[in-house]
């Protein structure tokens, strides 16, 4: 009985050392290059900003860079590379072994350089498209292209054929670092994923109880955000351009006729208002058809959370604030004292 028990243990343990070694090389063999000879391919990839070790795993993985994705991470963990590995766009060859293809994101030398650009809040697609094009980040008829398609993956992109950009407003104004050479598309894609993420579940509910698309929300604060000078008098303003929508007043707000003039005059002449466009504020009710500029978070804000007030006028004062009164008498002795 004895002897058979000790065979028994023998044959355990010798499948447990035969378990090892498999494993092991396993182990070793998933660490090797996925390719030699003529087979051998060089992607060009991105590790975005904020990447974890299983997201850059993923990455390499789907380009097929790498054998198995489970274990280039359980080597980053044993070789403490957590937080190690740096964003950018790298050159990697499928002749490259794990070991090879982590020193080059551990130096974070990629290909290419980072460039920064701002939008400034209030800009309109027009000014974004000159602006990147003084900056020679694209081209210019290849972007129009790709803002007059629209064809993104964006669930608040609506399909409103009555505007002349479906992206107007939601390319959130920010301070960008993209990579030299990014693709128009590419550039397109960040700016909307940068609007995606500033409006929240939260704005899309409060949205929701106030009746209102997110395209409504976009286009009063696109309007509130050329309109407001200060961050104080924004809540103030939306209040102002509610109340004047409740009681069926028009907006008669003097961006959405400069939108239309693409001229931001300091004055509107008499004929300025009388221009025909469903973006004429002066002439039609309600809200214009889409947004007329990039609002910023102050003005989102600001038409999500209006300030109740009495308020049906206001105008702007020579320091950029702005006076609010509840007749249309007590507004013209605000502008006669502004103006005298």
């Amino acid at each position: 009985m004895r002897n058979k028990n000790i065979i028994v243990l023998s044959i355990i343990l010798i499948a447990i050392i035969a378990l090892v070694i498999s494993g092991k090389t396993y182990y070793t063999n998933s660490l090797k290059p996925v390719a030699s000879g003529t087979d051998v391919i060089t992607k060009t990839i991105e590790i975005p900003k904020g990447s974890n070790i299983k997201h850059i795993s993923k990455i390499l993985k789907d380009e097929k860079l790498i054998r198995n994705n489970d274990i280039f991470n359980l080597y980053c963990k044993l070789n403490k590379m957590d937080g190690k590995l740096k964003a950018g766009t790298y050159k990697i060859s499928s002749n490259q072994s794990v070991s090879q293809i982590i020193e080059k994101l551990v130096s974070g030398k990629g290909e290419f350089d980072t460039v920064r650009f701002t939008i400034p809040e209030g800009y309109e697609i027009r000014q974004i498209i000159d602006k990147l094009e003084e900056q020679g980040l694209i081209n210019r008829e290849t972007f129009e292209k790709e803002i007059k398609e629209a064809n993104f993956d964006f669930s608040f992109i609506a399909d409103n054929q009555s505007v002349g950009y479906k992206l107007e407003g939601y390319l959130y104004p920010d301070t960008y670092e993209i990579f030299k050479g990014d693709s128009e598309r590419r550039i397109i894609e960040i700016m909307l994923q940068r609007f995606d993420k500033v409006f929240t579940e939260e704005y899309k509910q409060r949205a929701k109880e106030l009746n209102m698309s997110i395209n409504d929300v976009i286009t009063l604060a696109s309007i509130i955000e050329r309109e407001a000078k200060l961050d104080s008098d924004r809540k103030i303003i939306s209040g102002v351009f509610y109340n004047r929508i409740k009681k069926q007043m028009m907006l008669q707000s003097c961006a959405t006729v400069q939108y239309i003039l693409k001229d931001r005059k300091e004055v509107l002449l008499y004929k300025d208002l009388e221009v025909e466009s469903p973006y004429n504020t002066y002439k039609h009710q309600g809200l214009p058809p889409g947004p007329i500029a990039s609002p910023g978070l102050e003005s989102i804000q600001a038409a999500l959370y209006p300030e109740q007030t009495d308020y049906l006028y206001f105008v702007a004062d020579k320091d950029g604030s702005h006076v609010f009164t509840k007749t249309y008498k007590d507004h013209l002795n605000a502008q006669n004292k502004i103006n005298n």
